[in-house]
């Protein structure tokens, strides 16, 4: 059950198979190489640690996971959790919590229980997956409409009044090449799917910055110039057990969101490639993936349901596709990390306000809303308690009241209790 893969897929590779995986691994790098930069600076953590993450938990998953076709590294579900972690303790203490994170899952592969993570109820799921995606969309608001607000709270109640103080500062540029971009990647998927639509539309919107100079921040001048090797491997510092005892429920979100998203799109995989996952590889890879990633001073990763959709339609059909994609990513880093400055900040925020958009699943919306009141209700409370209070709080709650729901159509008996007397 713990056997990856890759091992059981190699028995019988073919040369047209390995064609076919390269082209598919070169073709998803280039969709996962913005979207990486564009979640790391969403989340608060220097754009570099996307690619680095995309690079290292992206080959491990590959090399160690479950599934035929997933593709694994930073997701927009971890954007929230992440940006949290950092505000609060800073970057070690995400790599600290991320380690963590990444070590339960290992126990939890040794203990059998990827199977168990399917008993979550799917509106709790949905409902948590429709908070992250309203949170994502309201964290570019000011890089897609050129605000100028300084640090912005991470709470949602506190960001909504510093976004309205600066709606005076919004420039038509920063919003002009937003729209341009994200009508772009849109056009592109329609009329021409197999070109690697996210990089094209960037580097299109990047490019009227360029030529025409108008007043847009760029990946350069916000952050600087990218790295253009790999960082040397390092443990985080400042690990003493009081600071794990405070991480701790920080790093059980983590392994959860790891551990569901990464199931989730290898059940996706299945059903696009006629395949079957094992979900106790699955979550073993994302633990080796994730304490990786933090070796390398990445972010949280996972199993990616859209670049693994991606890298399905592209071809590829065994994980050695997974493998080319990060080796791609690896080649464009050394080789092409100084053209990375030129991107202009609105242009990677309409990338993640389109990932968010998907993410909320519009199309199913009307499936929520004819659903029967108990599932309704999960789903909103948990939506609810995702934008405005604690993603743990969130999961916690929807759990509890998923559960509830379901045991309660099984039709058993409520429990004998007495009022108390008041």
């Amino acid at each position: 059950m713990l056997t990856p893969k890759i091992v059981t897929m190699l028995k019988d590779y073919d040369a047209p198979t390995l064609r076919a995986d390269v082209l598919a691994g070169i073709t998803v790098a280039m969709v996962a190489l913005p979207l990486s930069l564009a979640i790391a600076i969403a989340s608060g953590a220097p754009p570099a640690t996307g690619p680095v993450t995309a690079i290292v938990a992206g080959l491990l998953i590959s090399i160690f996971g479950g599934s035929r076709v997933q593709i694994g590294g930073p997701t927009g579900a971890f954007i929230v959790v992440v940006y949290s972690v950092i505000q609060n303790h800073g970057l070690d203490g995400l790599l600290i919590a991320t380690l963590m994170a990444g070590a339960l899952l290992v126990l939890a592969a040794l203990l059998r229980v990827g199977g168990l993570i399917r008993l979550i109820p799917e509106p709790v799921i949905s409902g948590f997956t429709i908070g992250i995606a309203v949170i994502i969309g309201a964290s570019q608001i000011a890089d897609f409409f050129g605000l100028e607000t300084g640090a912005v709270p991470a709470a949602m109640l506190e960001k909504i009044p510093v976004l309205w103080q600066a709606r005076g500062s919004a420039g038509w540029a920063d919003v002009g090449v937003g729209l341009f971009t994200l009508a772009l990647i849109v056009v592109l998927r329609r009329v021409a799917p197999r070109l690697p639509g996210l990089i094209v539309a960037i580097a299109a919107g990047s490019l009227l910055v360029a030529i025409f100079g108008l007043p847009v921040e760029t990946l350069g001048s916000r952050f600087g110039e990218l790295p253009r090797t790999l960082p040397v491997p390092a443990l985080p510092s400042g690990i003493t057990l009081a600071r794990m005892g405070e991480l701790l429920p920080s790093a059980l979100t983590i392994a959860f969101l790891a551990g569901i998203e990464s199931l989730l799109s290898a059940m996706v995989a299945d059903r696009l490639v006629g395949g079957q996952h094992r979900p106790n590889a699955e979550i073993m890879a994302q633990g080796i993936a994730n304490i990786g990633s933090v070796f390398f001073g990445g972010l949280p990763a996972t199993g990616a349901i859209a670049r693994t959709a991606t890298n399905v339609r592209a071809g590829g059909r065994t994980p050695v596709a997974g493998v080319v994609h990060a080796l791609t990513i690896l080649l464009v880093m050394l080789l092409a990390a100084p053209l990375a400055g030129y991107l202009a900040m609105p242009a990677l925020a309409a990338v993640l306000v389109l990932t968010a958009w998907n993410m909320a699943e519009p199309g199913r919306w009307g499936e929520h809303l004819h659903a029967r009141r108990g599932d309704r209700a999960v789903l909103l409370l948990t939506l609810a308690l995702t934008v405005f209070t604690d993603l743990t709080i969130a999961i916690a709650a929807g759990v509890i009241a998923g559960l509830l729901v379901r045991m309660n159509r099984r039709g058993l008996p409520p429990a004998g209790w007495t009022p108390p007397r008041r």
